[in-house]
């Protein structure tokens, strides 16, 4: 009956930290505070950055807690853990490089499309 009561705590407690980073994600993403979203830190915005890391964050609990990769071997979950964080790393490198890019080259296309003469 112990080990059933403890997990349902540690379930509790990893649903209330997914709820809370969640709500500050949703607080944000609705306010956008100017100084976070207008300015720019390594390529993007800082509001960019902090979605990115809540969101890390989030998956690293939904796959530690309730994938169980906790109960795992060390050498099996560093395996996993760390393939999935230098793809993201990766990705995010990639996305922020591509997309500023793209955002330049049709910058003119947008403007003339939306210029009326």
């Amino acid at each position: 009956m112990a080990h059933t009561q403890s997990h349902k705590a540690l379930i509790w407690k990893v649903f209330i930290i997914l709820t809370i980073i969640t709500l500050v994600e949703v607080i944000l993403g609705i306010y956008k505070p100017e100084p976070l979203h207008l300015s720019k830190v390594l390529g993007t915005s800082p509001l960019n950055w902090i979605f990115l890391i809540l969101t890390l964050v989030k998956a690293y609990y939904i796959a530690w807690f309730f994938m169980h990769l906790s109960g795992e071997k060390k050498w099996f979950r560093r395996s996993i853990v760390w393939t999935l964080v230098m793809f993201i790393l990766y990705l995010s490198f990639y996305l922020i490089v591509e997309g500023g890019s793209i955002g330049r080259t049709f910058s003119g296309v947008f403007e003339s499309l939306t210029t009326f003469n």
